[in-house]
């Protein structure tokens, strides 16, 4: 059978015999898992219930390089746990400061033809190296921590076809939005997107990398590229040729669908507010003089030694305009290293902020911009409020295009501020700094490390078995593409108590509507009303739970995004979708809705609600066997338990 790169990696990694074409669930075995500090902490909570001695994976990394702000008790407890945590069951632990845990497992840790859950959503960048790495809820990787296997709907896998060069300051970020702006926020749900064809040599793995990690923003599961020569020189450089294995699509490979990009026809592109599906050429709106007041570059997108190196020669013998606040955070402590010297003087000397090693901004957690103010990030999501800011106007840029835009102090096009070719030179051998790495002691050591616990740790909420003739009340009805961010914010306010769902859940959907947790406490049993991809964006689970603990029994939606959805359902919230669109106009908030068959809807496919004056809605319940397993359960961990 000739098999593209992903055919590849998803067979060698379910059950032998199993041909992947004909089933409707895909079963698969995780050789590596990622967690960071605003998900790990409830990961291993819930890896904890599961009562496993020691993680059955060939490698676990806890990363912390969200929560780093210690203002207060909080984080600097999460971390306490997280390291004790990851010591007593045989996890590699990074410290605060020593990178974004996508930019550093791509440099320390990511094997070509290997599988990697992540509990981020932006676990897709080791795509980048040939790996098969797939974002999902804290659940769902402690599952995978404890041996079990992760499954997914069978994927469609759609090639993207890349022929041509860049020219001269526009990079992988344009690419990224180039695909954004064709198939939207949407139109990779249910696909993993395999890079192919002759451009793929004029792609670097962090270009690739780039790729990969701003795929999630198209709602695909995952992005591969092929394991090649590019792949090796890279993992030579950092010192681990030995983990190179070739991973090549076959001649005549099937796909689901192909996408022709031609690199050489990109322009510079920029996603405007509120969503990175929002793309248009910068020489589009570079003649409205939007004057820009912050600038920021880094983020697990674009933190790479590469993209530093661009925007030091970018900034060699210049000034940042007056009135912008321009900042860099490098992916990692080894990055930083390198930027030392010429590089660094530079950055610095233009007028730029250097800042941890860290996410920061990406998640708003420090650096938010001024009221109403304009900033411009080389991130990878823009949705409102997300900076920290409410009023804020966030734009998604490439780092040549972030330059431009500093120094001018408005958008603008990097190809008509600079000229000519832009030449950096990379090390043949990267600096290797893993002194921020604890690896865990032996099995027999760790059983008598004790597990420290803050008192912001609380236990992770019980699932609730669903039954028939359950009667919930509609708590909120919101429109289309609420994301995670929407129902649980980020911010250096509230990601400190993602380790404690209580005090979490009071922030709940606060940003759409701040009665709903009010609401929500007095119903006891309630119901969400979505639109078109509900719970787009960021993997967290918290999202979920929180809805849980404040008693939430289903929610029905339009559509849904991939991870939320399965963690809606790892949470025992049953999952619902409109068969008749107009009856999510007529659902109203307050209405008490008596689902008829909720449990027997689920293996059915259709469940029955009876509304106001008694009007009937038929709601779709569309599960595979193993989510329908679940929900029957009251959730993951009951059913793990079992």
């Amino acid at each position: 059978m000739r098999s593209g790169v992903a055919q590849k990696l998803i067979q060698s990694h379910v059950e032998e015999g199993v041909n992947i074409k004909e089933v409707p669930e895909i079963s698969l075995k995780i050789d590596q898992t990622l967690t960071q500090d605003a998900t790990g902490t409830m990961a291993f909570l819930e890896f904890e219930r599961i009562g496993v001695d020691r993680v059955k994976t060939e490698l676990s990394v806890a990363y912390v390089d969200h929560n780093t702000l210690q203002s207060g008790f909080e984080n600097a407890d999460d971390h306490a746990y997280l390291r004790s945590v990851a010591r007593r069951f045989g996890v590699v632990y990074s410290k605060a400061g020593n990178g974004i845990c996508h930019q550093l497992h791509l440099e320390r840790f990511a094997v070509p033809g290997k599988t990697l859950l992540g509990s981020d959503s932006h676990t897709p960048t080791c795509g980048g190296l040939g790996m098969l790495a797939i974002g999902a809820g804290g659940m769902d990787v402690a599952v995978a921590m404890g041996g079990g296997r992760y499954v997914i709907s069978n994927q469609k896998i759609i090639k993207i076809n890349v022929t041509g060069k860049l020219r001269p300051y526009v990079s992988a970020k344009d690419v990224s939005l180039e695909l954004l702006r064709r198939i939207g926020a949407k139109g990779g749900v249910g696909c993993i997107m395999e890079w192919g064809g002759d451009g793929i040599k004029n792609l670097s793995v962090t270009d690739r990398a780039t790729i990969a990690n701003m795929g999630a923003e198209t709602g695909a599961t995952a992005t591969v590229f092929p394991s090649d020569e590019v792949t090796r020189a890279f993992l030579a450089a950092q010192g681990r040729e030995g983990d190179y294995t070739p991973v090549f699509a076959d001649e005549g490979a099937e796909y689901d669908g192909v996408i022709e990009i031609d690199m050489s026809r990109i322009s510079p592109l920029i996603a405007c507010p509120h969503s990175p599906d929002n793309v248009v050429p910068v020489s589009e709106i570079e003649g409205q003089s939007i004057a820009v007041s912050q600038v920021c570059i880094g983020s697990c997108t674009n933190s790479s030694l590469t993209d530093l190196l661009k925007v030091a020669t970018l900034l060699e013998g210049r000034r940042i305009a007056d009135g912008v606040c321009a900042t860099v955070s490098p992916g990692s402590a080894a990055v930083l290293s390198m930027l030392c010297g010429k590089p660094l003087e530079s950055i610095v000397g233009a007028g730029v902020r250097l800042l941890e090693c860290t996410c920061g901004p990406c998640i708003g957690m420090g650096l938010s911009p001024r009221s109403g103010g304009v900033s411009v990030r080389t991130f990878n999501r823009n949705f409102l409020g997300r900076s920290g800011t409410a009023d804020a106007l966030v734009y998604l840029v490439s780092p040549e295009t972030a330059v431009a835009c500093a120094l001018t102090g408005r958008i603008t096009d990097p190809t008509k501020l600079f000229r000519g070719e832009m030449n950096i030179t990379l090390p043949e051998k990267f600096a290797v700094l893993d002194g921020m790495f604890e690896y865990p002691p032996s099995a027999e050591q760790a059983k008598n490390i004790t597990i420290e616990r803050g008192a912001n740790i609380k236990p992770c909420p019980e699932g609730i078995e669903p039954k028939n003739g359950e009667v919930a009340y509609i708590a909120i009805k919101v429109g289309d593409n609420i994301t995670t961010d929407h129902i649980i914010p980020a911010g250096s306010k509230i990601l400190p108590y993602r380790s404690n769902v209580p005090k979490l859940s009071t922030f709940c959907f606060s940003g759409v509507d701040g009665e709903f947790y009010k609401r929500a406490s007095e119903y006891g049993a309630s119901v969400i009303v979505g639109g078109e991809n509900y719970g787009q964006g960021s993997s967290r689970e918290h999202a979920a739970l929180t809805l849980l603990h404040l008693g939430v029994r289903a929610v029905i939606a339009k559509s849904f995004a991939r991870i939320h959805e399965a963690n809606l359902i790892n949470s025992g919230i049953v999952p619902l979708t409109f068969k008749r669109q107009e009856d999510y106009d007529d659902m109203c908030l307050g209405e008490a809705l008596t689902f008829e068959n909720l449990l027997g809807g689920i293996d059915s496919g259709t469940v029955i609600a009876r509304g106001a004056n008694g009007k009937k809605y038929e709601l779709q319940c569309t599960l595979g066997a193993r989510s329908a397993e679940i929900l029957k359960a009251g959730g993951l961990l009951k059913l793990t338990g079992k």
